[in-house]
């Protein structure tokens, strides 16, 4: 399983999702993938999970299902993504 959070670092949001980023990964000691929507990557997973709206957290499985997300600047508390991990 894996945690991924879409986002634009340059943003009126940027600094409270690098700031959630960090703390989770303190709390849980998992790992979070900080993608950056424009690169190549980001349009890929965009397209794949239909993703308008940032930042948005993908709880993905090991087949690539979506088992949770999270989207906008509401993020969720760390145990409703830890569950996923």
């Amino acid at each position: 399983m894996r945690v991924v959070c879409i986002w634009r670092r340059e943003s009126d949001y940027g600094r409270i999702v690098e700031e959630w980023i960090h703390e989770f990964e303190r709390r849980t000691g998992a790992e979070v993938e900080d993608i950056n929507s424009d690169s190549r990557e980001g349009e890929g997973l965009c397209r794949a999970y239909d993703i308008v709206e940032y930042p948005t957290i993908l709880a993905l499985g090991e087949n690539g299902q979506a088992l949770g997300t999270w989207r906008g600047k509401d993020l969720p508390r760390f145990d409703e993504v830890s569950y996923w991990l």
